[in-house]
């Protein structure tokens, strides 16, 4: 936040655009986001890490030429003014996003048991509403004002889901930091599941002020908070004790933990070292690598993959890792959205995986937020395209390009090592069944869909592209 300020005063601009790494990415972190606009983030992967690790701090932007350049400005701005009617009258993208933000998903994704808690030891968590979209617009007992004060958009976005939040000045996070006491970037959903319920708290200013620290000093909320949910079930099992973390008593639910954690993994002091490995490198560590519920070394996002089959087959094959923004088929299966399948079901879910990481490979391609999708389809998106770009962009050339990046993606996987053995899960969602709500009893049909998946993308049994695939696509 300081070099953002100092940027900005250095260069006097108020429609510059600044991307910049924090603190954690500069001690080593690992999992360090590259943030932007003081609360939006590249947030995922260790990006920031290695920006840091290039000794560059920030990249500043500032765009003055328009459109003029592109390939049909008139059919792009008509193409742009009617794409941004669909998103105004369609439910989500014009009501619950704005009013909710993506918080409005946890009450339904712990309703339906889908929701991980303590480390996805669980799949319902007893304090999610405390933390919900609903928790946050409600009057503090403790000075009746809202932890929302109001939404924001990212650049440009008519959208506007981002959540722009206040703490109770007199929690114990912040009582002695005024610094703390005005308005930044509230939680989003995905930050406060590994914040929250996976790591058992369910204190909403608590987690609002580790959400700062995240934000501020560039870390991804959903990998150190799973981080945390990891050392707190090896603490709960005697592995890591008090002499490792220097005194802190790693208890699921313990809010004060959880911010101290927060501080020292910011910093790089301390037990912060440990917790800046991530997930697996942690468990690892200290002897439990079962205990790391990654794919591919990258912490799991906030949905169940024993509840939501779909979602479980998604992380396993995604190119980075386990992600919810490379197929997101909880649109699908819980939303309904383009149509509703059944979470609990195996059948179908390869050829719906497919579709969406193909399609969502395009829609990164483009620029675009894959949040646009819950109103837009290709049909949407293509003619914007075809008018910024030349080229004949149908939606049928998006969806072939977006298989070829997904291809690509993975040709590049297999050269760096990477095989059909990683696209697993770790062996809690095989031999650990859901033990509450209505999938109580449920584990991962992953291999009921994964050779299903492999046949549809013209992959061999190894996971590799066939010669007939490559030539279709291109990439000979």
């Amino acid at each position: 936040w300081k070099a953002d300020e100092m940027l900005h005063k250095k260069h006097q601009d108020p429609q510059l655009r600044i991307a910049c790494v924090g603190r954690s990415a500069e001690q080593g972190c690992l999992y360090s986001a590259i943030v932007n606009d003081l609360h939006r983030a590249a947030g995922r992967s260790g990006v920031g890490t290695v920006m840091a690790s290039k000794n560059l701090k920030a990249v500043v932007v500032r765009g003055t030429k328009g459109i003029a350049n592109i390939h049909d400005p008139a059919s792009f701005l008509k193409t742009v003014a009617e794409g941004k009617k669909v998103l105004a009258d369609n439910a989500v993208t014009g009501g619950g996003l704005p009013q909710f933000g993506t918080q409005v998903l946890m009450n339904v994704i712990n309703e339906i048991g889908s929701l991980p808690a303590r480390n996805m030891q669980d799949t319902q968590f007893e304090g999610a509403n405390n933390i919900s979209a609903e928790a946050m617009a409600a009057p503090r007992k403790s000075d009746g004002k809202a932890n929302l004060t109001r939404n924001a958009a990212c650049f440009g976005c008519t959208i506007a889901c981002g959540r722009i939040s206040t703490i109770d000045q007199g929690h114990f996070s912040v009582k002695t930091k005024p610094e703390y006491w005005s308005a930044s970037g509230g939680l989003e959903y995905e930050a406060a599941w590994a914040l929250g319920a996976d790591t058992g708290v369910d204190d909403l200013d608590a987690l609002t002020y580790a959400n700062f620290l995240c934000n501020e000093d560039g870390m991804d909320p959903i990998s150190f908070g799973s981080t945390v949910a990891a050392a707190m079930e090896m603490f709960q099992m005697g592995v890591i004790t008090t002499e490792t973390t220097g005194g802190l008593e790693l208890n699921f639910g313990s809010a004060e933990v959880l911010t101290r954690c927060a501080e020292l993994v910011a910093t790089g002091e301390g037990f912060g070292r440990d917790l800046a490995l991530g997930s697996k490198r942690l468990c690892d560590k200290y002897g439990h690598p079962e205990l790391s519920m990654t794919v591919k070394g990258q912490e799991f996002p906030a949905y169940d993959p024993r509840g939501i089959q779909g979602m479980g087959l998604a992380y396993a094959t995604s190119n980075r890792g386990a992600c919810h923004l490379r197929g997101y088929t909880v649109a699908s299966e819980v939303l309904g959205i383009p149509e509703k399948t059944d979470p609990s079901e195996t059948a179908g879910k390869a050829g719906l995986v497919k579709a969406f990481q193909d399609a969502t490979a395009a829609v990164d391609s483009a620029g675009l937020c894959i949040f646009t999708t819950f109103a837009w389809t290709m049909d949407n998106i293509a003619p914007q395209v075809d008018a910024a770009c030349e080229g004949d962009w149908s939606s049928e050339n998006l969806m072939a390009l977006g298989e070829r990046v997904w291809n690509l993606e993975r040709l590049f996987n297999l050269r760096a090592g990477l095989t059909s053995k990683d696209d697993t899960l770790p062996p809690r969602f095989f031999d650990e069944p859901s033990k509450s709500g209505p999938t109580d009893g449920a584990t991962s049909g992953l291999a009921e869909m994964l050779p299903e998946y492999y046949q549809l993308r013209g992959w061999n049994e190894a996971g590799e592209p066939g010669g007939d695939t490559m030539a279709r696509l291109g990439l000979s």
